[in-house]
């Protein structure tokens, strides 16, 4: 660890893979809680389109990212809330078009953004700035002081829609909120992880929380701390081994998985 700190670079990195590492399995327990693990996935292919969108027009990617991601995701809740297509069906539509959107728009951009935007699909710790940084901990900033000011709403909405109408909560509100939430979640999150990976960041942390934990916020406390050792974690072996950072850090997301697993019906059996 020492030797990382050695180089401005890793230090840049390890400051935006902690900030992600807290954030994202945070939104994530909403996420999980309210069975729609594969959002963050949605808007991160269409956040694809934006990346695609700041090369083409010559813009910073993650700006452009950002309106494009929650453009994607106001519309896919509109979708699911409003019309006759199922959740899955909506998630589906999502997919296919940030993808189109993408490979379309950067075809038309200027030589040399292929390489680029590999970086952003898989994420490049070597390339994160000093600007990644302040935008990564403001949007970090942004998305945990929402969760702070809601949480009590977004929990009732994410257990029961129906009965959070019956308290006399603003229902569409709090969805499009947790929808935009997950979409700045991902922009964070894409430098580090990548954005064919960092819905598996959102959703794996908080599976291996709801093994061991018996409440809420026992599971969301849990997978912030799985979700920050997974990123510095994965973060350090991509140093060390010369290894995608992304990849490493899902697969130390999955082995705690594992781990949760086990530990989880072992305490099961004792209190039995």
């Amino acid at each position: 660890m020492i030797e990382l700190l050695q180089y401005d670079f890793m230090r840049r990195a390890l400051i935006a893979a902690l900030l992600v590492g807290l954030v994202a399995p945070t939104v994530g327990t909403f996420i999980v809680q309210r069975k729609l693990a594969l959002l963050g996935d949605g808007i991160g292919h269409v956040a694809l389109t934006g990346v695609a969108l700041g090369f083409l027009t010559g813009t910073a990617p993650v700006l452009t990212a950002v309106v494009v991601a929650i453009l994607g995701a106001v519309a896919i809740e509109i979708v699911r809330s409003r019309g006759r297509t199922s959740g899955d069906v909506a998630l589906a539509l999502l997919f296919y078009g940030g993808i189109a959107g993408g490979v379309l728009l950067i075809g038309l951009a200027p030589g040399g953004s292929n390489a680029t935007l590999l970086g952003y699909l898989f994420g490049s710790v070597s390339s994160v700035s000093v600007q990644d940084v302040v935008v990564v901990a403001v949007l970090t900033a942004v998305v945990l002081g929402v969760v702070a000011a809601f949480g009590r709403e977004l929990f009732v909405l994410c257990q029961d829609e129906e009965v959070a109408r019956t308290y006399g909560l603003p229902v569409r509100f709090l969805s499009l909120l947790i929808a935009v939430t997950a979409a700045v979640t991902v922009v964070i999150a894409m430098r580090v992880v990548g954005l064919l990976l960092v819905s598996a960041l959102m959703v794996v942390p908080v599976a291996a929380g709801q093994q061991v934990a018996r409440s809420f916020r026992g599971t969301m406390l849990v997978a912030m701390g799985v979700g920050v050792f997974a990123a510095v974690g994965g973060l350090t072996t991509a140093f060390q081994a010369d290894v995608a950072p992304g990849a490493a850090i899902v697969l130390i997301a999955l082995g705690l998985f594992a781990i949760a697993l086990v530990a989880g019906r072992f305490l099961r059996r004792r209190s039995l």
